[in-house]
């Protein structure tokens, strides 16, 4: 580490410039031991997961490693299936894009856990970040999604706790259409415009904005310069512009029903 300097300003006065102290990284395990391992003592009724930044360059390992992280405090407690909601990422980075996204990345890996590990949560907030903002404040949304999936699944009560999540596709010759669970009382388009964030591509892979309509509890996404289409993306870009909701007011999670390589898959 360098020694401190001082410099002296132009107005005459003295100024401490300090170097920069650099921590080594913790060791394997080391949070965890330090901070997690010690509550197993401690009963517990569930967990909020807010995380997934620092692993967006590595979004196919974090498939892995965040249903491993799960059973492992479920263990750690013993208590094999509580509820654990996840904060799916926020929009925040680069502008909307086609092609591909480390943060749509590994938004896909937090709704695949959500799907694929039991009682499991996820709380959507794609519309509550800020592009130039990794900590958005508005938090209280969040909060209040999250709480909404713990009074309807936990608590059992009779609500919609969530938006629109992607369940399957149907091609109809030029056209796809998109199938959701969590659909509450109907899809719109939030403030009643045309629906943003959605894209299609053919064999070829090449993607290019789409025309999407509800239909129903459904999605129809064409183009028509892509007479063929076999995939469909939506939201799928850092911080996307999108607008897909409930009429309940809960937005949909970006998903995309293709299963291309992703620019993260290499760093997996």
């Amino acid at each position: 580490m360098t020694e401190p300097f001082t410099q002296k300003s132009l107005t005459g006065f003295s100024i401490v410039v300090l170097p920069a102290i650099e921590y080594p990284p913790p060791p394997p395990s080391g949070l965890y031991n330090a901070m997690i391992a010690p509550l197993g003592p401690y009963r517990i009724r569930g967990v909020i997961w807010y995380q997934g930044e620092s692993n967006a360059l590595e979004a196919y390992q974090y498939r892995t490693l965040l249903p491993a992280l799960i059973r492992g405090w479920r263990k750690t407690w013993d208590e094999p299936d509580f509820p654990f909601l996840i904060v799916q990422l926020p929009n925040q980075g680069s502008s909307p894009e086609l092609g591909n996204s480390p943060w749509a990345e590994l938004r896909e890996a937090q709704l695949m856990t959500l799907k694929t590990v039991p009682n499991t949560g996820l709380a959507v907030t794609i519309d509550v970040g800020e592009m130039r903002n990794l900590h958005p404040p508005r938090k209280k949304e969040i909060g209040e999604r999250l709480a909404l999936w713990a009074f309807g699944t936990t608590y059992a009560q009779k609500l919609v706790y969530s938006g629109p999540i992607y369940e399957g596709m149907q091609n109809d010759g030029s056209r796809i259409r998109i199938h959701f669970s969590h659909v509450g009382s109907g899809l719109e388009a939030k403030d009643a415009g045309l629906l943003k964030g959605f894209s299609i591509a053919g064999a070829d892979k090449k993607f290019h904005w789409a025309d999407a309509q509800i239909d129903g509890d459904t999605i129809v996404v064409s183009r028509a310069d892509v007479t063929q289409p076999v995939a469909v993306r939506y939201a799928w870009a850092d911080s996307p512009e999108c607008n897909l909701y409930n009429k309940e007011g809960l937005p949909a999670s970006p998903f995309r029903t293709d299963d291309w390589p992703g620019i993260t898959v290499h760093n997996h």
